[in-house]
C-alpha cells in the first residue's frame, strides 16, 4: 500500500487558481476511479474534480471557500501499490489534514457516521457499483435531528429545494457523509408530510446560522463592493406610459409566426437602448479607472441581469445593433436560460457594455441599481401598473412603468443621463419609432 496525491488540475484558459466550493468526500471514505472528490469555481464556471484511481481518502488539503493554486495537493488517497506515488510512511511528515467545512466536530458524529455508508464503497462482487445510501426509518427523523445551533449540512441545490418547499433543514436528518442532507433525505421528509412532525407550540429561536460566502455568491459580493466603492452613482427615475407599447406587443404576439418567440417588454427596451446610445456613445462604454480612459464601443453588447439558483448572473446579448425585435427576444431568452441552467459558456457571461436589470412583476415602484463595473450605465425596469393619468381634460386609465437608471457620475453628467432616459421614454411611448432606421 502507498499514497496517491491528487492535485488540482490545470482547468485551462490561463486560470492560475480556483475556489473550493464543495467537498464530495471526507477522510475515511472509499472512492473508485471517477468518483467525484470536490467542486471548484473559477470566474463563473464550476468544475468537478474526479478521482483518477481507487482508494481511501486520508487527507483533504483545503476548506470550503479556500482559494487553491493549480497544481496544489487537493486530496491524498491510500491506494494499492501500482497506483501509489508517495510511500505510506511519508504521512508522518505530512501536515495535519484540515477539517473540511462540511465535516462536523468529531464528538458529535459517531452515531451519524455509523448510519451513513461511504459515498462510493466498492461492492464485494468487484462490479463497478456504489453502495446505495439507505434512508433512516426510525423516529429520529422527526424532532430536532441535531443539536440546537448546529448547522445542517447540505448542497446549494438541496437548500434551494428546501426553501422552495418551505422545509426547515434543521428538522431533516441527513444520511450522507458527516450527516449531509441529500435530495433523497429531503424527498423522504416531504413525503411524510407536515402532520407527521410533532407540534411543540411557539417558542423562541436562539440559533444563529453563520453562512460563509463562497463561490458565485462571494464573487457577486466582491464585484458589488468594487462597483459601489469606486463608482459615484447618480440614479435618475422617469415614468413611462407603455399603454400603446403593450397594445402593440399583444397584437404582435397574437399574429406572430410559429418560429418566432413570444415578445416581452425586454426586446423593445433593447432596441430602444440601441437607438439611444447611437446618439450618446459615451453611455455604451467601459471606464478604465487606472488609466483614466473611457472606451466607447461601437457594438452594443447588452447584459441581461438574471437571477439564478446560485445568485445573480449577467449573460450578454452581443451586437444587439444587428438584431431585430424577434432576434433580440430569442437571443435574450437563450442566454438567460443558459445562465439559469449553468450551461453558459465563459464568453456569454462577459463583455457587456451596458446592462438592463429587472425584477419583473416584483419590480417595485423605484429601485437604485448598482452599475455593472466597469460599465457606466445600467437601465432598471420597474413593474407596470394601471394608474389614472390626467390628459389635460380628464383622468384616463393608463399602463405606467418607471425606469430607474444609474450612471457613473465621473463620466456622465446629470443632463446627459436625463437626455438618455428621456430618449428611451420617447421610443417606448411611441413604439413605431423603434422600427424606423435612424430614429
Amino acid at each position: 500500500m502507498g499514497e496517491r496525491a491528487i492535485k488540482l488540475p490545470d482547468i485551462g484558459e490561463g486560470v492560475a487558481e480556483a475556489e473550493l466550493v464543495e467537498w464530495h468526500v471526507k477522510p475515511g471514505d472509499i472512492v473508485r476511479e471517477d468518483t467525484l472528490l470536490a467542486a471548484v469555481m473559477t470566474d463563473k464556471a464550476t468544475v468537478e474534480i474526479p478521482s483518477p484511481v481507487e482508494g481511501e481518502v486520508i487527507w483533504l488539503g483545503a476548506k470550503i471557500g479556500d482559494v487553491v493554486a493549480i497544481g496544489s495537493e487537493l486530496v491524498r488517497l491510500k491506494v494499492a501499490g501500482d497506483d501509489a506515488t508517495i510511500p505510506t510512511s511519508s504521512t508522518a511528515d505530512a501536515p495535519a489534514p484540515p477539517a473540511p467545512a462540511s465535516h462536523a466536530p468529531e464528538t458529535d458524529q459517531p452515531e451519524r457516521r455509523a448510519a451513513a455508508p461511504s459515498r462510493a464503497a466498492p461492492a464485494s462482487s468487484g462490479t463497478d457499483t456504489t453502495t446505495p445510501r439507505q434512508h433512516q426509518t426510525s423516529s429520529a427523523v422527526w424532532g430536532a435531528p441535531r443539536r440546537e445551533g448546529e448547522k445542517p449540512i447540505a448542497s446549494p441545490a438541496v437548500r434551494l429545494r428546501a426553501r422552495e418547499a418551505g422545509v426547515d433543514l434543521r428538522q431533516v436528518a441527513g444520511t450522507g457523509p458527516a450527516g449531509r442532507i441529500t435530495h433523497d433525505d429531503l424527498d423522504a421528509f416531504v413525503a411524510r408530510g407536515p402532520s407527521a412532525a410533532p407540534s411543540h407550540g411557539l417558542r423562541p429561536q436562539t440559533a444563529i446560522n453563520d453562512v460563509k460566502l463562497v463561490g458565485l455568491r462571494r464573487r457577486i459580493a466582491e464585484k458589488m463592493a468594487v462597483a459601489h466603492a469606486q463608482i459615484p452613482h447618480i440614479t435618475y427615475v422617469e415614468e413611462v406610459d407603455v399603454t400603446t407599447l403593450e397594445e402593440l406587443r399583444t397584437a404582435l404576439n397574437r399574429d406572430k409566426r410559429e418560429e418566432h418567440p413570444r415578445l416581452t417588454l425586454l426586446p423593445f427596451l433593447m432596441r430602444a437602448i440601441v437607438h439611444a446610445v447611437a446618439e450618446q456613445p459615451q453611455l455604451n462604454a467601459l471606464y478604465d479607472d487606472a488609466a483614466g480612459i473611457l472606451h466607447q464601443h461601437a457594438g452594443v453588447h447588452i447584459g441581461i441581469a438574471a437571477q439564478t439558483a446560485t445568485g445573480l448572473m449577467v449573460p450578454v446579448v452581443r451586437h444587439a445593433e444587428t438584431l431585430d425585435l424577434w432576434a433580440c427576444a430569442a437571443e435574450a431568452a437563450r442566454v438567460a436560460e443558459a445562465a439559469r441552467t449553468g450551461t453558459a459558456a465563459r464568453e456569454v457571461l462577459n463583455g457587456s457594455t451596458i446592462t438592463i436589470t429587472s425584477l419583473g412583476a416584483m419590480g417595485g415602484i423605484v429601485s437604485t441599481p448598482i452599475i455593472n463595473h466597469p460599465e457606466v450605465a445600467i437601465v432598471g425596469v420597474n413593474k407596470i401598473t394601471m394608474r389614472p393619468v390626467w390628459n389635460g381634460s380628464a383622468f384616463l386609465p393608463r399602463k405606467m412603468m418607471n425606469l430607474s437608471s444609474s450612471f457613473d457620475h465621473r463620466v456622465v453628467d446629470g443632463w446627459d443621463a436625463a437626455t438618455f432616459v428621456q430618449r428611451i421614454k420617447t421610443l417606448l411611448e411611441t413604439p413605431a419609432l423603434i422600427f424606423m432606421e435612424g430614429q
